[in-house]
């Protein structure tokens, strides 16, 4: 998966409530690939509900969050998304 070149502001409001939600619920714990990956079709269905806009959101957002990296937490994950919708060259 690649970064896009520009953050839509569907990818930054969807990186942000995806850090949110791994802040609010066991911050501590290991971060799981798979939490990833369904986390994003969540919320961006949340978002759109069941349509083709949601797909793209949805690719755009795994685009944007790195891959997990093992033994990192869900804050520390939290950490980094907010950086990348904050622009922040990782």
């Amino acid at each position: 998966m690649t970064t896009p070149l520009a953050l839509t502001e569907d990818t930054r409001t969807l990186l942000g409530r995806l850090a949110d939600k791994l802040d609010a619920y066991r911050p501590t714990a290991v971060m799981l690939p798979e939490t990833r990956l369904a986390q994003a079709l969540v919320f961006a269905e949340q978002l759109h509900g069941p349509t083709e806009r949601a797909f793209a959101a949805e690719e755009n957002l795994l685009a944007a969050a790195p891959p997990v990296r093992d033994g990192q937490t869900r804050g520390e994950y939290a950490s980094l998304l907010r950086l990348i919708a904050q622009g922040v060259a990782l």
